[in-house]
């Protein structure tokens, strides 16, 4: 029975990649092998095309033109003959048994969505492995919870990241897809819908495993977090059930505590002993991550990248988080 269910995997990108080429072959060693495979290019390229009929058998190229990921996305479904939608982004790659460790779980009809870790690869260079610790640490990136960078214990979740989604296309259409006005952010609004309007449920489980190559430090990474600080900002106000929450929000009470507290110190001299205190104690949980870093890697420099990384996170994310939850509307 199992193996007549059919999975479509979604790929959009701009153009073609090494690492999307290692993806599809990545695709291609799935032990479960009842799959399509979706392109979803801004152009067609006809080197691509000799590429991915040569090694993939089933695969559909639909050029989209110069639109946003959510988009490339919506327009590929139409596409789409599998039950199940697997999202997974060009720069990451599945474990072997990516589909085969998801598929159980459609058996319980309540159950909507299958999600699980995206790792760094062992491949990515010292930038992006230090982009990697910044994620995968509860002190770099708590609020969003660590367990969709490292593999954590299965649970069930409101909101995940689509570089590892996998979603039953009927319940994705009765949800209405991906709002195409947002990028990043349209796969929070998705497992809002798929949560609390259709009342079904997200699982995540550790062994539904992609490699997901970091975006490296220091400027390609807070260019990242700069767009999911404005988008989860705006989403703590417009869904707040998935947004509004005080792992998200504590960046953004250490960038008024530095700058306020600067300032009332400066004033008030006896509460610059307490403004100094808080700092100290900051700087010695930054230094403890390092040091845990340097004893999992071995790697001094690493580490250092990866403090660096984890201040200015924390420095970008809360900046913009209020920006964006005061803006009424955010373009892609």
């Amino acid at each position: 029975m199992f193996d007549k269910v059919k999975f479509s995997i979604i790929i959009p990108f701009q153009e073609p990649s090494e690492y999307l080429y290692e993806c599809l072959d990545y695709i291609q060693r799935q032990s479960y092998t009842n799959y399509e495979v979706i392109l979803l290019p801004d152009r067609q390229k006809i080197q691509m095309l000799k590429l991915v009929q040569h090694d993939i058998s089933s695969v559909k190229v639909i050029p989209t033109g110069q639109v946003g990921p959510a988009e490339k996305r919506d327009r590929g479904i139409h596409k789409a003959t599998g039950e199940i939608l697997a999202f997974i982004d060009d720069d990451a790659y599945p474990d072997k048994d990516w589909l085969k460790n998801a598929l159980k779980y459609f058996i319980d009809p309540e159950i909507s969505a299958v999600c699980g870790p995206g790792v760094t690869p062992s491949s990515d260079d010292i930038f992006q492995q230090a982009s990697g610790w910044v994620n995968q640490l509860w002190f770099g990136s708590g609020g969003a919870g660590t367990y969709r960078f490292t593999p954590q214990e299965r649970r069930f979740v409101d909101d995940y990241p689509s570089m590892n989604f996998l979603v039953r296309k009927e319940d994705f259409e009765k949800a209405g897809g991906f709002d195409t006005h947002f990028w990043p952010g349209e796969d929070t609004k998705l497992c809002h819908d798929l949560v609390y309007i259709l009342k079904k449920k997200i699982i995540y489980d550790p062994k539904v495993l992609v490699f997901h190559h970091r975006k490296p430090l220091f400027l390609p990474h807070l260019r990242q977090i700069s767009r999911y600080a404005l988008h989860r900002g705006h989403f703590a106000r417009i869904l707040p059930a998935t947004s509004f929450r005080i792992g998200y929000l504590i960046p953004t009470f250490f960038v008024l505590f530095l700058t306020v507290g600067f300032l009332i110190s400066l004033n008030f001299i006896s509460l610059l002993p307490l403004y100094l205190g808080v700092i100290i104690l900051y700087l010695g949980l930054l230094t403890g991550n390092i040091v845990y870093v340097i004893l999992k890697t071995r790697s001094i420099l690493i580490s250092v990248l990866t403090g660096c990384g984890i201040l200015l996170t924390h420095v970008v994310y809360g900046l913009l988080f209020p920006i964006g939850f005061l803006k009424k509307s955010l373009k892609q």
